[in-house]
């Protein structure tokens, strides 16, 4: 498998991902500003939307999505237990985060990412992510991970987008600016789970060793 990857970027839960079910894939970097491979090649020629992450399977069949693809590694390796199994209610409830992170995290970050382009949709955009961040602060109060005792790739997910803000306690390549410290459940999550040797393996890998 080769797996399309741009540093601290959303593809960061997919490398972790990997590492946690200990599936080989050959990553591949991509410049996800310029579209760009690290040979010079054009990625919009893999991809024509251009984003990461992107695996390729064995097979050559591309698999895109974020969620799509963590589920696909994650059901190789269901000892894992990185993703419950299909058709149990917790199946659903992992989806549900899947969908939750996808549609009012990830997207609510890209404004604040590229502020210059969104104009004052940047600041609308400000107050109800930090509402999202309030809410998923609560909902692990008393967890260890999103859906429990069990990491999951909706903890590899979130701890990608999370690192995209401001704290003391967090790394990443990019910056929305925003201080999530004052959320003690959410910090002790993060810290959880950036203290995991397969995450440990990844930031090391990008160059965020310590964050």
């Amino acid at each position: 498998m080769k797996l399309y990857h741009a540093p601290g970027s959303c593809s960061q839960a997919i490398c972790i991902v990997l590492q946690e079910t200990g599936l080989n894939a050959e990553i591949i970097k991509v410049d996800a500003r310029k579209h760009l491979l690290e040979d010079g090649a054009s990625y919009y020629d893999l991809s024509e939307l251009g984003y990461v992450p992107l695996l390729q399977l064995d097979d050559g069949t591309f698999l895109r999505e974020g969620p799509v693809i963590a589920q696909y590694l994650a059901d190789q390796r269901p000892e894992s237990r990185l993703a419950p199994a299909y058709s149990t209610m917790e199946r659903y409830r992992l989806l549900e985060w899947l969908n939750f992170l996808t549609s009012e995290v990830h997207k609510g970050f890209i404004p604040l990412l590229y502020a210059v382009a969104a104009g004052k949709w940047a600041d609308a955009s400000r107050p109800k992510l930090e509402s999202r961040y309030e809410w998923i602060n609560q909902q692990l109060a008393c967890k260890q991970f999103l859906m429990g005792d069990d990491f999951t790739i909706a903890d590899a997910y979130l701890f990608a987008l999370t690192g995209w803000g401001k704290a003391t306690w967090m790394k990443s390549v990019y910056n929305a600016n925003i201080d999530f410290s004052f959320h003690r459940h959410l910090q002790a999550w993060y810290e959880r789970v950036r203290d995991r040797p397969t995450v440990q393996r990844v930031l090391s890998a990008e160059g965020l060793s310590g964050s």
